[in-house]
């Protein structure tokens, strides 16, 4: 796949330098920090911006920090699912995974998704290794007790999704210590071997705390996250969210999101993005200017 390089033959070199140059100080404060990178949305199915975001990684990586990728890959279990004549349903935005829905989740995730972001990130000049939660023990997981939102008695059985119960980041240091960029797949593992799917913006979120990471950056298909009124909140802090989950403006997909980027907050992740995937280099604005291109969360 060619890449058509964007004409800036009208940016005077001044300008150039003047804006490679503020970037200086986003670098000096990242550099040696490591960022976790949830990776889904349009960001993830449209070519243009998946080249975007490979090359973004390789940018990042090349000026001293550390991405590690977390992928989804919803759309493209929904259509492996069709094609078996399979058709995915929810439960509080959880997706029912039977035995035979975890087959086509672990192939398409650990297979196509994976390999498919492994290779652009290849291609545009980064290191890329792809592993699921069984490599090296990485994710260990139990099955997920969905408590009903009503009624607290109720409980219900999604099949073999997870809930993370622990995870041993040591292959994820090593690879990040020789120059590796790991892509991991939200895939867990249980006491008997069994393999559970677990959301992957939960996976991100409990990556990033283990890690301690600097930031934890969530791309999604949205702005950020909106009020009643479809206007972006840029920062919201835990006392917001509480409130905004009360009155219904936060529901549905979000949930998982929102709960997972606040408990990132609260360990000590410094600052956790909701950021908007479908903006072109969104990651690297994002990181290296002082613009917001999303929704930042706070634990305080």
């Amino acid at each position: 796949m060619t890449h058509t390089p964007v004409d800036l033959s009208h940016i005077v070199p001044r300008d150039k330098a003047e804006i490679l140059s503020q970037a200086l100080p986003y670098i000096r404060k990242f550099h040696g920090k490591t960022l976790v990178i949830k990776y889904g949305g349009n960001a993830m199915t449209d070519p243009a911006l998946q080249q975007d975001f490979a090359e973004d990684i390789v940018l990042l990586k090349l000026v001293g920090m550390n991405p590690i990728v977390v992928h989804g890959g919803g759309p493209q279990i929904d259509s492996a699912l069709a094609k078996v004549g399979k058709k995915g349903s929810f439960i509080q935005g959880m997706r029912v995974t039977d035995e035979e829905t975890m087959d086509v989740v672990e192939w398409v995730l650990a297979g196509e998704v994976q390999q498919d972001i492994v290779g652009l990130i290849n291609a545009a000049g980064g290191k890329a290794v792809g592993l699921t939660g069984r490599d090296g023990g990485l994710i260990r997981a139990r099955k997920l007790k969905l408590v009903d939102r009503d009624d607290p008695s109720k409980e219900h059985d999604v099949g073999q999704v997870g809930e993370i119960e622990s995870i041993d980041p040591s292959v994820v240091k090593a690879l990040q210590d020789d120059q590796f960029i790991p892509v991991i797949s939200p895939i867990g593992f249980g006491a008997a071997n069994e393999s559970y799917n677990i959301n992957a913006d939960l996976v991100a979120s409990k990556l990033a705390e283990v890690l301690k990471a600097e930031k934890l950056m969530l791309l999604t298909n949205i702005k950020g996250v909106l009020d009643k009124d479809g206007n972006l909140l840029t920062d919201l802090t835990a006392r917001r969210i509480d409130e905004l989950v009360a009155d219904g403006t936060i529901s549905g997909g979000m949930l998982p999101k929102i709960a997972g980027a606040l408990d990132a907050a609260k360990s000590g992740v410094n600052t956790v993005h909701i950021v908007d995937g479908r903006v072109p280099h969104a990651m690297l604005l994002e990181i290296l200017t002082d613009q917001a291109y999303g929704t930042m969360i706070r634990s305080h």
